[in-house]
Order: C-alpha cells, then sequence, then structure tokens
C-alpha cells in the first residue's frame, strides 16, 4: 500500500479523533443523561412519565435561572460563589419589604407590591454591582470576591429575619413563584424563558461573542478592541440578578423565607454547569450544556427518590457525579491543548 492511499485513511483517522476530542464535553453529559433516563425507567415504573416529567422540571426550575447567570460567569473563565446566598438575601428582602401575618416576629418595612419588587431587584443589582467592583477595579480575583459577597449576603439575611421566618410576599412574586398557568408552574415557564433569552444573547449577539472572546483568550479580545473589565462586570451583575429573580420566586416556591435556605444551590448550580459540558476555563459551552446539565441533576435526583435510596448516599452519588464532570471538563481541555496526535 502506497503512502498516497494511506494518507487519507489517516487524516480520516486523525479527523475524527479531532472531533471526538472537541465534542468530548458535548458527548459524556447527553450520553450520561440517556443512560441515566433509561436506568430508571427500568427501575421505577413510575418514571417515565409525563406528569412525573414535569415534577422533574418544576424542581430544576429555580436552580435554572441561577445557573444561566452563573453560565455568563464560567463562560468568562471566572467563577461566583455568591450565587445562593444573594438568591436567599433576596428572597429574604422582598419579605421584609411585605407586611407579614402578626405571628411573625419581624421588625420589618411594608410596602406596596411594586415598590418592594422594584427595591429588592435593586438589592440584587447591588450584590452584582460590589462583586464587579471588587473584581475589576480593585483587582480582587473572583474566586475571593464572591466569598466576601456570599458572607455579606448571608449577613444581610441575618440581620432582616434575625432567625424568625417569614410568610409573605407580593402578590406578583406569590403568584409567579407557586402558581400555575395551564397547568404548568409559572416558575418553569419563567426558567425556560431565561434559558432561552440567554441563549440568543450568548449566540446571536455581539455581546455574546465578547463573553466568549474574553473566557477564550482575555490578552487577545483586549487586542482586538474589546472592553475586558465591562465584560467581566456586566457578567457578574448578570448572576447577581438572576440569583436575585431566583430568590424571590424560591421564597413564594417554598412557602417561606429563612436564613440558610437556598445553601444547596450553590453546588447545584455550579453542578449544573459543569457536568452539562462548559469549560471551567472559559470559552466554551453554553445554555444548552447548562440544560444538559440541570436534566442531568434533576433526573439523578428524582430517579433515585423513585428506587428509595439511602439520602446519605444519594448525596454521595451527586459528588461522584460532580467529580466525574470536573475530571472530563479538565481532561477535554488538556486534550484540546495537546491537540491531535500524529499517527506513526
Amino acid at each position: 500500500m502506497t503512502a498516497e492511499t494511506t494518507a487519507p485513511a489517516r487524516a480520516g483517522k486523525g479527523g475524527l479523533r479531532a472531533l471526538l476530542v472537541d465534542q468530548l464535553r458535548n458527548i459524556a453529559p447527553i450520553f450520561t443523561l440517556v443512560a441515566l433516563i433509561v436506568f430508571f425507567s427500568f427501575a421505577s415504573a413510575s418514571f417515565f412519565t409525563v406528569a412525573n416529567a414535569m415534577n422533574i422540571m418544576s424542581q430544576v426550575s429555580i436552580t435554572g435561572i441561577i445557573a444561566v447567570g452563573l453560565t455568563f460567569v464560567i463562560l468568562t473563565a471566572e467563577i461566583d460563589l455568591s450565587v445562593a446566598a444573594v438568591a436567599n438575601a433576596v428572597g429574604i428582602t422582598v419579605a421584609y419589604f411585605t407586611l407579614q401575618p402578626d405571628y411573625v416576629n419581624i421588625a420589618n418595612v411594608p410596602m406596596h407590591g411594586v415598590l418592594a419588587v422594584l427595591l429588592t431587584l435593586a438589592s440584587a443589582f447591588a450584590f452584582g454591582a460590589l462583586t464587579a467592583f471588587g473584581v475589576t477595579r480593585i483587582g480582587i480575583p473572583s474566586f475571593i470576591m464572591t466569598l466576601a459577597v456570599m458572607q455579606i449576603a448571608n449577613g444581610v439575611s441575618a440581620l432582616l429575619v434575625r432567625g424568625q421566618i417569614a410568610y409573605s410576599y407580593p402578590d406578583i412574586v406569590t403568584t409567579l413563584g407557586s402558581g400555575s398557568i395551564f397547568g404548568v408552574r409559572w416558575t418553569i415557564v419563567i426558567c425556560i424563558l431565561f434559558l432561552a433569552v440567554a441563549h440568543v444573547v450568548l449566540r446571536y449577539t455581539r455581546f455574546g461573542r465578547y463573553v466568549y472572546m474574553v473566557g477564550g483568550n482575555r490578552e487577545a479580545a483586549e487586542y482586538s478592541g474589546v472592553n475586558v473589565k465591562a465584560i467581566l462586570a456586566s457578567v457578574l451583575i448578570i448572576s447577581a440578578m438572576c440569583s436575585g429573580i431566583a430568590g424571590m420566586l424560591g421564597v413564594a416556591y417554598f412557602g417561606s423565607a429563612q436564613q440558610n435556605q437556598f445553601d444547596t444551590f450553590l453546588l447545584d448550580a455550579i453542578a449544573a454547569v459543569v457536568v452539562g459540558g462548559t469549560s471551567l476555563f472559559g470559552g466554551r459551552g453554553g445554555i444548552f450544556n447548562t440544560i444538559i446539565g440541570l436534566l442531568v441533576l434533576g433526573v439523578l435526583n428524582n430517579g433515585l427518590d423513585h428506587i428509595q435510596i439511602d439520602s446519605f448516599l444519594k448525596i454521595l452519588i451527586r459528588g461522584l457525579i460532580l467529580l466525574a464532570a470536573l475530571v472530563v471538563n479538565v481532561y477535554a481541555q488538556v486534550l484540546r491543548e495537546r491537540g491531535p496526535s500524529a499517527d506513526g
């Protein structure tokens, strides 16, 4: 066989390997999702139903709204550890501006529903602006800055409710957080809208291209004239606003506003983005990956409940799934940096 006849075979082989390496982050989560659906469908007769599918979507809807903002941040190769704390603080804030029943011992400041919502959204923006200022103006790494903001938000939550539990919110928050439209929960509808708008922004706008450029090669983005600091500030504010809206809807969804209510949402939101395949190194991934990650987590949690597995083992399994996703994420980055090896 001559060199000329073997060259196309080598090229095809190398091209296939390069494609697999390039798409490893996308392939692995989809394979995981399909495998989980098949397994739980056989393990439990009540799993693979329309009603349960809606239940899964409802369970991940609040996490999904937080994950939308976090996707923007991670695409720029940054991190936001304050998302759950901000959601909790904003959820408590909207309750603080709402008249509570007599048995709720909170010295709050009741306001008109619309004003309460606007002030609450302003508080979410303030958290994001504080984070953005620390990262872009002072130069504090996002890991450290968002850790500080997380503590500040937790402090705000504690100060406003002082260990009490609030139960009342503006009517619009109650409706959107706990109500339904045509049998579909509003939280699902809002989550889908957030995912759709974020996808359009990231894929079809200049701002979205800049987000990928900053995450892919920050130095090259600066040389291209991109205002990197403005992009970083924007994504951090977007993350805080998404967390704030999720917090407002979440307190109505859960039926109460209290300290530490959203603690588990930090891991869930990060896991949704990373498990879905968005690169921790920035510049690769997007909303489609986040959707897959949300479904993986939703199916896993829901499926484990259907087969009545030990709750402590459930936590361990979720941790192992996240670890596997991190390994794939890092390994895919290493393979991509090495490039396709020559076939001898």
